[in-house]
């Protein structure tokens, strides 16, 4: 009978690529296409922006690690977000205060819901306040579910201006500028 060794998050320091610790095994994250990067990246330069007028805060992009102590989730590895806290040479500690998840191809259907939904639960449990779910191919462009009623989701269409109160007070963004301009050579 062999024994199975769960992995730590020394472990997960020697990984190349995007990974999270879940249930004990190191879940690599496959790289994201052109209009999920573009997304992220700038929400991450918005919150950059707006980084400059808070102390001790801290605007993330993609690939950033914050390790957890929940049950079941060791880490979370978001597209963007803000963080609270001491920036160290290490992974953060604890969760984001705000925390996106841009959809890539692969997250859509049934059991990718499923497996969504479960992130935002780890993320509240953790002591997220707010989570973006951000779907470039919906109507519903921006889903922004909070800890103080993570059931019900916030949605904002393009045209609009979404936030994320309260874990980034005062901020806000375009939901358009989650997207290339229309001149551009994309199929939007």
């Amino acid at each position: 009978m062999s024994t199975k060794v769960e992995a730590t998050i020394e472990d997960l320091y020697k990984v190349e690529g995007k990974a999270e610790l879940v249930n004990g095994e190191i879940v690599l994250m496959p790289g994201t296409g052109g209009l999920p990067h573009y997304a992220a990246r700038g929400i991450t330069l918005s919150l950059a922006a707006y980084e400059k007028t808070i102390k001790r805060s801290y605007a993330f992009g993609d690939n950033a690690v914050f390790v957890v102590n929940l049950p079941h989730r060791k880490s979370f590895s978001p597209d963007a977000g803000f963080y609270v806290g001491e920036l160290t040479m290490k992974f953060f500690q604890g969760a984001p205060v705000f925390a996106v998840e841009v959809r890539s191809e692969n997250d859509y259907g049934p059991s990718a819901e499923r497996r969504m939904a479960q992130k935002r639960a780890d993320y509240f449990a953790a002591g997220t306040l707010v989570v973006w779910d951000v779907d470039l191919l919906s109507a519903d462009v921006v889903r922004v579910y909070r800890a103080s009623d993570p059931e019900r989701a916030t949605i904002y269409h393009r045209s609009e201006i979404a936030e994320a109160e309260p874990a980034v007070p005062g901020w806000t963004m375009a939901v358009d500028d989650l997207f290339p301009e229309k001149n551009s050579q994309t199929n939007l």
